[in-house]
């Protein structure tokens, strides 16, 4: 499992920092940062919340 963003639609409300923090990191330009890589096996519950929760759908799983 790996995590996009489409920073067009990206507000960085911080829903998706505050459910996994290791992933997802909101940058000075108010813009989400994901984590490179696949996402941890334990992690992907919070990532998958996150990705659910994203009031601007601006996140993408992708496997």
């Amino acid at each position: 499992m790996r995590v996009i963003v489409d920073e067009s639609l990206c507000e960085a409300n911080g829903f998706c920092e505050s459910l996994a923090p290791d992933i997802f990191v909101i940058g000075t330009s108010d813009v989400v940062h994901v984590a490179d890589g696949e996402v941890p096996e334990h992690l992907k519950i919070d990532v998958a919340a996150a990705v659910d929760q994203c009031p601007k759908a601006a996140l993408r799983i992708v496997d």
